[in-house]
């Protein structure tokens, strides 16, 4: 009897990938978009704790984007804040840098996975998923955090907590003037296609963002009162109700509780546990409509050799979730 492959199941169940059996990987080690050392080596310890072997062994094919260092070799020598944004030129080559691999790998017709790296390569990965699937693209973003902040609403600057501002078109022309850094980045995301899972830790400004513009979010509250198969369900339903639209899933692995993943920048506790995680990646794999998927924030500078071990392993099994694996 043939065995079929997790991969082949996969392609089978797609409703978009014309090599379905194909995972074009994006490594990005990125850290310019908050302060915190060492989250840009976040994709080199999941490439040496077999990732690539991993998605192998489930019968795929990988295709690497190439030149993995020119991340951290781009960085200007000199570049000061604009206004409150921190790092802002470097965000933005990175951010372009990403798009144009992420583009490279939907069109060729894979699944476009990208390994960061701090979330806000998030821009880059959207713009470069929409190119190919348009705005019907619809966005599910997993993390404690709603990341839309706007150039004039951050407190901190630090640009991982803004990417979403910028592909929803959130941004005026005096947060993006036509000398700015971002004036490449255009409105690709509609609102109505993004929905969050997880949250628990919003500023003040986000929440005026997402009550403002009607945007559909599931806080922990959420998850807490449903379930989380409700809350996946409703989620869905939300942004793709008859399930035949391309879907983007960035995942943060702060949306999981700490004591699940533990090496993070910004972990917050009272999360998602391992299982509602997975659970999550499992039913979006099921709706044959993932066509990128991002895994950002793990830090190998934080904790102790087990934290990291730890949070590197989940990281691995989300992404395999996410590509079909099971538990059966």
């Amino acid at each position: 009897m043939t065995l079929v492959t997790d991969a082949q199941l996969m392609a089978d169940r797609s409703k978009f990938l014309k090599n379905g059996t194909t995972v074009g990987i994006t490594c990005v080690p990125f850290s310019g978009g908050q302060p915190k050392g060492g989250v840009d080596d976040g994709p080199v310890e999941m490439v040496r704790f077999g990732i690539l072997d991993q998605i192998q062994g489930m019968g795929y094919s990988v295709e690497l984007s190439e030149n993995m260092d020119k991340y951290r070799t781009m960085q200007p020598a000199h570049d000061p804040p604009i206004g409150k944004l921190k790092n802002p030129r470097y965000v933005s080559m990175a951010a372009r840098r990403v798009a144009e691999q992420v583009q490279a790998h939907c069109s060729q017709g894979r699944i476009a996975v990208t390994l960061g790296g701090d979330h806000s390569i998030a821009m880059g990965t959207l713009v470069g998923s929409s190119a190919v699937y348009g705005d019907d693209l619809c966005v599910v973003w997993i993390d404690a955090h709603s990341d839309i902040n706007t150039p004039s609403s951050t407190d901190s600057g630090n640009l991982h907590g803004c990417p979403l501002s910028f592909v929803l078109g959130l941004c005026d022309e005096s947060d993006v003037p036509a000398d700015s850094p971002f004036a490449w980045v255009k409105p690709c995301i509609r609102k109505s296609r993004l929905v969050y899972i997880g949250l628990r830790d919003v500023d003040a400004g986000e929440k005026a963002i997402l009550r403002k513009h009607n945007i559909k979010a599931f806080s922990m509250h959420d998850v807490d009162k449903y379930g989380i198969g409700r809350v996946v369900e409703m989620a869905l339903d939300h942004v793709n109700k008859d399930r035949v639209l391309p879907i983007h899933m960035s995942f943060d692995v702060d949306a999981l509780d700490p004591s699940v993943a533990p090496a993070t920048g910004t972990p917050v506790r009272g999360g998602l546990t391992f299982r509602e995680g997975h659970y999550i990646c499992e039913a979006v794999a099921e709706t044959g409509c993932l066509v990128a998927l991002d895994l950002v924030e793990v830090n190998p500078a934080l904790g102790d050799p087990e934290s990291l071990r730890q949070t590197v392993a989940v990281g691995c099994s989300l992404i395999r979730c996410s590509l079909g694996e099971s538990l059966l």
